[in-house]
């Protein structure tokens, strides 16, 4: 889907045909819609289609009369049927006059242009409207990070109580998602350095402020990424301390149980012995039997005690 915007007196409007300082928004487009942007625009094909593949890296191209720009945003998507995070490509190609957003869906780092929500945003100002989507590309990386880690808290408070498969997939599903932000992060930085060298277009002096102001929440958010791992990899070993725990305290009753147990099976296992029954004590004896069981339990009971002394049950 190809839509075209325009700002005007800080407004944004949708036009009908590709104008002068235009907005070219490509959300998931066809290969017939590329190849007419790449015609109308004169510029490679293979760049109009480079946000779509998934693989493509973080970088920044100088081309004969346009600028490619490439850079990981962060989306959702559905693993394990449950809701997660990862990163896309978003494609930015500065020309002379136009500039164009490729991305394979309508990501929000660019619905709050569309909704006129972003202050002093023009489409004439490219250079500018760049750095404004990286700077909200920043923000919503800071903002995912922080439900991550409120995920991860929620998991923590119910290792106390009981812990499930599922925790542990989700689990894994946050640690996952942190190694895509800090690789996506990383690339995003070295974009970011180029274009402090950006010389093709004119930047003035609130632009190179913004884009000290983008560079400096991209570090922020790489920062608060290490910390989130860090703090993850500790949640996972304390998951995995108090499960061996759980299996030790498992281990240990059962033993005890199997303690406890075998005394009766001594017993009746000696009684059982095909010997002659005068030598046997209280085989002749009235109510020897119960006399003989009743010895068990308080056998039994006195080796609880004494285990439960050990805290061993």
């Amino acid at each position: 889907m190809i839509t075209y915007f325009r700002t005007d007196n800080q407004q944004i409007f949708e036009e009908e045909k590709l104008d002068g300082g235009a907005w070219v928004q490509m959300i998931a487009p066809t290969a017939a819609e590329c190849r007419q942007i790449a015609e109308d625009l004169n510029v490679d094909i293979e760049d109009v289609k480079a946000a779509l593949d998934e693989e493509e890296s973080s970088r920044i191209e100088l081309q004969d009369g346009y600028t490619l720009i490439l850079v990981d945003i962060p989306t959702t998507e559905i693993r394990h049927d449950k809701q997660t995070y990862t990163t896309i490509p978003l494609g930015i190609i500065l020309t002379q006059d136009v500039i164009v957003t490729v991305c394979t869906e309508d990501t929000p780092v660019l619905k709050n242009f569309v909704s006129n929500r972003v202050k002093e945003f023009s489409t004439k100002k490219r250079l500018r409207f760049v750095y404004q989507i990286l700077f909200r590309t920043a923000a919503i990386y800071q903002s995912n990070l922080r439900i991550i880690d409120k995920k991860r808290t929620e998991i923590e408070e119910r290792i106390g109580k009981h812990t499930d498969d599922i925790d542990l997939i989700e689990l894994h599903e946050l640690e996952s998602t942190l190694v895509y932000f800090a690789t996506s992060l990383r690339a995003n930085g070295v974009v970011l350095d180029r274009l402090t060298r950006y010389k093709r277009l004119e930047q003035y002096p609130e632009d190179k402020e913004l884009l000290g102001d983008v560079i400096v929440e991209n570090k922020q958010a790489i920062e608060m990424t290490t910390i989130y791992r860090d703090i993850l990899n500790g949640t996972r070993e304390l998951m995995s301390s108090i499960l061996d725990n759980r299996l030790n305290n498992v281990m240990k009753y059962l033993t005890s149980m199997t303690i406890v147990l075998a005394i009766p099976t001594v017993i009746s296992g000696i009684y059982g012995m095909n010997v002659n029954a005068k030598w046997m004590p209280l085989s002749n004896t009235p109510h020897g039997f119960l006399i003989i069981c009743i010895l068990t339990f308080l056998i039994c009971m006195i080796a609880m005690v004494f285990l439960r002394k050990k805290n061993m049950l």
